[in-house]
C-alpha cells in the first residue's frame, strides 16, 4: 500500500506536506505509509489517495493453477530452481552454424 501511496503522490505532484495536510494526517505519519513501516488501513488508504485526487477500488484477478494444484509462478519458480542442478553447458561466444547433411 505505501508504494500506491507514494505512486499517487507524486503523480498528483502534490509534496508529502501538502497530501498530508489534505488528507487530514501528519507529514511523518504520511511518510511511514509510503515507506510501508506502518499499514494505513484500507478506510484511512482509501482517504489519502482521494486527497491526491484519485479513487481506490479493490480487483479480484484468478491466478492461474496447473492441475496439480499450485500458482503457475510458483510452478515456474520450482522448474527454475530444478534447472540449477542440471548439468551446464559452455556455450561459444560465436554464433555456430548448423551442418547439413550432403544430398548425392
Amino acid at each position: 500500500m505505501g508504494t500506491t501511496i507514494r505512486d499517487a503522490r507524486r503523480r498528483s505532484g502534490l509534496s508529502a506536506r501538502e497530501l498530508a495536510r489534505r488528507a487530514g494526517t501528519s507529514h511523518a505519519t504520511l511518510l511511514a505509509y509510503e515507506a510501508g513501516r506502518v499499514d494505513p488501513g484500507t478506510k484511512v488508504a482509501g482517504r489519502i489517495l482521494g486527497a491526491a485526487g484519485f479513487e481506490s477500488r479493490l480487483v479480484l484477478e484468478q491466478t492461474p493453477m496447473t492441475d496439480n494444484g499450485r500458482t503457475t509462478s510458483d510452478e515456474l519458480v520450482a522448474v527454475l530452481e530444478l534447472a540449477e542442478y542440471l548439468p551446464h553447458r559452455q556455450r561459444s561466444r560465436h554464433l555456430e552454424a548448423p551442418i547439413f547433411p550432403r544430398q548425392p
